[in-house]
């Protein structure tokens, strides 16, 4: 039996570009050395991000024909209402054009200045959105240990003890990413999330999800507790809800769209605030800054995401592709998820410090040999310039993730990327390491310019 095998057919394909290695080489330089920066016609295989990439079905691309374009209550917009309500419980749904417009709404409405959110792990978007607001983004991630297969989790009697002390009346919010992007792909367990449910009983704060891989989250739940064995995904997705206060999420991951990002909420007066700012930034809260069509392929997309079938292909990829880089060797962050692949470039590349980004040297290296696109999620991403104008501050891990499109790449565009990486990973003390040369303010990574060190 394969290891894995898609559970759809391919209905529409797409030429690959395969650019020569002094192409590839032309074009890293030209992009200031980001690989954000550089043209996807110069891309083989994209593993940058699972965010808007997805391929629809063909019950979506009909459900685009659809669509209705009203500008006020749009019947597109009443089909997604109660595909979201039906799934979260949440009454109040507003929609927005992607999840980095929900989060910031959304914590702009809860935090202010001096404030705490605190979380699993903020994702790069949402620390930047909750520090646009004045307040601190506090990670409190639980010891990848702790409850095996759930490295996703909170700790909780961290969490526990901040809320008890003074600074715990700072703390506007609990935020739970599922599952922990940040923090190599992993879930968070049901156990783990009625605990913090707890503690915002006790203490009077809300919970809030960032909802993004609720599916994959909720499959790996089913895979990994066995007092879940045999529930469907999407129960144990209503049940994940039903213990927060609200949610936001980009459907560019397990909304299997190319766009639409969602605010779901229980507070009435809070989604009366959101509302108010998106009529300022977004639209109308019917559309919130979309098509009609792509909020008919959204709840179409929503109705998809949480069938076992799916949900277990994507879990066994991750794994069959993280399992051929960790037998030649390579540093995977183990277990995997769904939703990606990690590489721990610190422990690839010791001869460089995090001043000298060894994630992004691991990256670059990786697209200049075999035009694979990858993400770097080290000090470049989670780091910080230094104020007295040092080496930067590190981020707490240097990892590469090799993110997984959903219903994209085959098997064979897999065992290229292994072949490649190993090829980078078998001359790996050779890689140079980077310096910042240009930055942005917040969010530096998508437009800073590097130069390699000599």
């Amino acid at each position: 039996m394969p290891a894995f095998m898609e559970p759809f057919r391919i209905k529409m394909v797409e030429p690959i570009p395969f650019p020569s290695r002094e192409e590839r080489e032309q074009a890293l330089a030209d992009a200031g050395y980001n690989l954000f920066r550089v043209p996807a016609n110069a891309i083989t295989i994209d593993l940058l991000t699972d965010s808007g990439t997805a391929a629809m079905s063909a019950a979506q691309w009909s459900a685009l024909v659809s669509g209705d374009e009203s500008y006020a209550g749009a019947r597109s917009f009443a089909r997604f209402e109660r595909v979201v309500r039906g799934l979260t419980g949440y009454r109040e749904v507003i929609p927005v054009h992607q999840g980095r417009a929900a989060e910031r709404i959304l914590l702009d409405a809860v935090l202010g200045p001096g404030e705490l959110c605190v979380s699993n792990t903020h994702f790069d978007t949402t620390r930047a959105s909750v520090e646009s607001a004045g307040a601190t983004a506090l990670d409190l991630p639980a010891s990848r240990d702790h409850e095996p297969g759930f490295g996703g989790n909170i700790d909780v009697a961290a969490t526990e003890a901040l809320l008890a002390s003074p600074d715990g009346l700072r703390v506007r919010c609990l935020v739970l990413t599922i599952t922990n992007n940040a923090g190599g792909g992993h879930p968070v367990s049901m156990t783990n999330l009625r605990a913090a449910r707890d503690l915002c009983d006790t203490y009077d704060v809300p919970l809030l999800l960032d909802a993004s891989r609720f599916a994959e989250n909720a499959y790996l739940v089913t895979a990994r507790d066995p007092a879940y064995a045999g529930r469907h995904p999407r129960d144990v997705a209503c049940e994940a809800f039903e213990l927060a206060d609200g949610c936001w999420a980009s459907l560019k991951k397990d909304g299997l769209g190319n766009i639409v990002g969602l605010i779901a909420l229980r507070d009435a007066d809070l989604a009366a605030r959101c509302r108010a700012q998106l009529i300022e930034v977004e639209g109308f809260p019917t559309y919130g800054g979309l098509a009609g069509r792509d909020l008919d392929a959204l709840a179409q997309g929503l109705e998809e995401v949480t069938d076992p079938r799916y949900l277990r292909y994507r879990a066994e990829c991750a794994a069959w592709f993280g399992s051929q880089l960790a037998r030649a060797g390579l540093p995977v962050i183990e277990p995997t998820g769904c939703h990606a692949v990690y590489l721990d470039a610190a422990v690839l590349l010791p001869h460089l410090p995090p001043h000298q980004l060894p994630a992004t040297a691991l990256a670059n290296a990786l697209y200049e040999h075999g035009g694979v696109r990858v993400s770097d999620l080290g000090t470049l991403v989670f780091g910080r310039p230094n104020p007295g104008g040092g080496a930067d501050i590190p981020a707490p891990r240097e990892l590469v993730r090799f993110a997984l499109p959903r219903r994209v790449y085959t098997r064979s565009h897999l065992e290229y990327v292994v072949d490649k990486t190993l090829s980078v990973a078998a001359s790996a003390a050779s890689i140079p390491g980077y310096h910042v040369v240009e930055q942005a303010r917040t969010l530096r990574h998508f437009t800073a310019v590097l130069k390699p060190l000599t």
